[in-house]
């Protein structure tokens, strides 16, 4: 089983410098586990490393896809396993980097995914929905997977129809597929770290700080660019915080500046749900920072481990 580390924790704790310095002091590359980095043209409002911040190292699932274009959980687990598989044949060692809770935990199970059926199917089953209603597609799959249907709310169209359509298709249910590969021993031998502060507030001031620094790197002109392009404001990328709420203002939803404290809201909101993610996994290892983050010292805490258990 290949072995890898993660470097994970909310946003703005310093994931992207330890990651490529803990990569390049021990022969290593980076694999970003980040959900809007993998799109192309979104860099400011994704934090996306530049040349410099790489530090020589090979970084890898940055920038790969169209921002029209929609991504998955499967898709990620396909793409950054091959990279992971081709690092470690190299003789390098992979380190994931990024906040994506859901898409590191699916990379390292390994986990497989239902096939997505056909179009024709999805397209008549949302067409069902906005036809019925929530609450009669919710009865509809509760008669064939009550597990699933007593997880989702009436509202959530995107996994109702989701789940109909793998039965409809495979003739398996969504809650069967997830017990057996939840059963299925992981694909890595991974040992994560998951970075924080010891204060809230100084993650909170650190969040905003960075959205001022985003602004006034040019995000205001980046979102412009991508609507120029005919990315369509309701996409998948346009929806990352940041995007959406510049996307809106600039369409007159709002004035600016309160796109821009909405944006410093959702981030702090989007770190507190990072928290509770990671806080269930009782086999992440913290760093925790004070005031500001200490990444060469982070470095070496991971290295004396001996890529075990870390100092809380």
């Amino acid at each position: 089983m290949s072995k890898l580390i993660v470097i994970t924790g909310p946003t703005a704790t310093g994931k992207t410098a330890l990651g490529a310095l803990l990569a390049k002091t021990i022969n290593g590359e980076v694999v970003s586990a980040d959900s809007m980095q993998v799109y192309k043209f979104l860099d400011i409002g994704t934090a996306k490393p530049a040349e410099a911040e790489k530090l020589g190292v090979a970084h890898h699932m940055i920038g790969c896809v169209q921002p029209w274009a929609g991504y998955s959980v499967a898709r990620y687990v396909s793409e950054a396993a091959d990279c992971v598989d081709d690092i470690v044949s190299r003789g390098k060692l992979p380190v994931i980097v990024g906040g994506a809770g859901q898409y590191i935990d699916a990379l390292l199970a390994g986990r497989e995914f239902q096939a997505r059926g056909d179009e024709a199917l999805r397209r008549e089953l949302e067409a069902q929905y906005c036809e019925l209603g929530g609450e009669e597609m919710l009865r509809a799959l509760s008669s064939f997977d009550p597990i699933s249907a007593e997880k989702l709310h009436a509202r959530d169209k995107k996994r109702i129809v989701r789940a109909i359509e793998v039965y409809r298709s495979t003739g398996g249910t969504i809650s069967q597929h997830d017990l057996d590969t939840q059963s299925l021993p992981p694909r890595y031998d991974a040992v994560k770290f998951a970075l924080t502060f010891s204060e809230r507030t100084d993650l909170y001031a650190r969040i905003d700080a960075r959205v001022d620094a985003m602004i006034s790197s040019g995000l205001e002109d980046e979102v412009r660019g991508l609507l120029d392009m005919g990315v369509p404001p309701g996409c998948t990328a346009m929806q990352a915080i940041g995007y959406k709420e510049i996307s809106d203002a600039i369409r007159g939803g709002c004035d600016m500046e309160t796109a821009i404290e909405t944006i410093k809201m959702e981030s702090r909101r989007y770190a507190k749900r990072q928290l509770t993610w990671l806080r269930r996994d009782k086999a992440v290892n913290w760093i925790t920072w004070d005031k500001a983050p200490d990444i060469e010292d982070g470095v070496r805490r991971i290295i004396d481990t001996g890529f075990g258990v870390s100092d809380k």
